[in-house]
């Protein structure tokens, strides 16, 4: 929705009434995810797509009927392999669309927000129906609006703390209710204790993923713009001491390159304990061993221990500065994406008793 919002002000602009399609549930390889949108103007244009090329064309048919109507529904679309290869892709699937006939202001609030957003939509059950009154989460204003029922307020607002924690929009149903989580995630940030060699080819491959970048660094030789032309923010200083300059959260993922200990341990810490849902360390295992026994005599829990992965990264094979950086980043994503950020391996050196909890998405 985000990537729309300026050809929705120029349709606006015009005059244009604007229809909403907003993908809610996909079965199978369906080739968009949960959350894509497409919008359709009444003169005939529409930007967006909720199936890549498959099914837009009845999409926004069914947004005109919409309009005209006033009502929402939902409707499935059964995409063949052979659909599929028509508009170049590489197979099919099912999809669940919600059809809206405008664009709800709550969506654009949602979009344009600085804060991480999900909007919640009560969906239509059976035929169309009018829209039913949205409600939004965030993180610094709570759950804004009322099902009317406190139990499922309060199983939507885990619901949405977790939705935006992955990054992922959803459905979820509670009792005999069906609810859209529409997820509007602040840009995740990777925050690189090291500007060492591959912090270089790691701060150039997170950009590539949509991650922003702080690189921190208390030696003035290490962390200069020459080596770090693409960082977003390069900060020369000791990394506990300017987390809260930089307002390190649990939203942030944290890599800490340094191998060593006066610069790495204080860094992991303090990123522990402030319930970052990455925190990765490189070292071999018998430096990941003698690291723990030293946080754990400086007071990390068994828990806390228990999210800190290390060694850093998933083992791809390769060894090289933009191999390791690959590696490091792989293990950030696949733990952005599940739903408690558990690390993949259980290490040795871990306690294996030691439970994960869920982590919150801001401290």
């Amino acid at each position: 929705m985000k990537e729309l919002l300026d050809m929705l002000d120029a349709w606006q602009a015009e005059g244009l009434a604007v229809g909403r399609a907003v993908l809610v549930r996909t079965y199978g390889s369906a080739p968009r995810q949960e959350g894509a949108v497409l919008l359709y103007a009444e003169d005939g244009r529409l930007v967006g797509s909720v199936s890549g090329g498959c099914v837009e064309g009845a999409v926004a048919s069914e947004i005109e009927a919409s309009r005209k109507t006033g009502k929402t529904r939902t409707i499935r679309y059964g995409i063949t392999d052979e659909q599929a290869w028509g508009v170049g892709l590489a197979c099919g699937g099912t999809i669940e669309v919600l059809i809206e006939p405008t664009v709800p202001l709550e969506a654009v609030d949602a979009a344009r927000s600085a804060d991480a957003t999900v909007l919640i939509t009560p969906l239509p059950t059976g035929a169309a129906s009018a829209p039913q009154r949205k409600l939004t989460f965030q993180h610094n204003g709570g759950l804004r609006g009322t099902t009317g029922d406190a139990r499922i307020d309060a199983e939507l607002i885990t619901a949405a703390d977790g939705a935006l924690l992955r990054g992922a929009s959803h459905i979820v149903e509670l009792g005999e209710r069906q609810f859209f989580l529409e997820t509007f995630p602040l840009t995740p940030r990777l925050v690189i204790v090291g500007a060492v060699e591959i912090a270089r080819p790691l701060v150039r491959l997170a950009h590539e993923l949509g991650f922003a970048t702080v690189v921190i660094d208390a030696r003035p030789a290490f962390a200069t713009r020459e080596r770090f032309p693409d960082a977003d923010r390069l900060i020369v200083g000791w990394p506990d001491e300017v987390a809260s300059e930089i307002e390190l959260s649990a939203d942030d993922s944290v890599a800490i390159l340094t191998h060593d200990p006066k610069f790495d341990e204080p860094a992991i810490k303090d990123a522990l304990r402030r319930g970052c849902r990455y925190v990765g360390a490189i070292g071999s295992k018998k430096t990941q061993a003698e690291r723990r026994q030293r946080l754990r005599a400086a007071g990390i829990s068994e828990d806390e221990l228990a999210r800190l992965h290390g060694p850093i990264w998933l083992d791809l094979g390769g060894r090289a500065p933009a191999e390791t950086a690959l590696a490091i980043l792989a293990e950030v994503v696949v733990t952005r994406y599940q739903a408690t950020g558990k690390p993949l391996r259980n290490e040795a050196a871990a306690s294996p008793s030691a439970s994960v909890p869920a982590v919150s998405a801001r401290s």
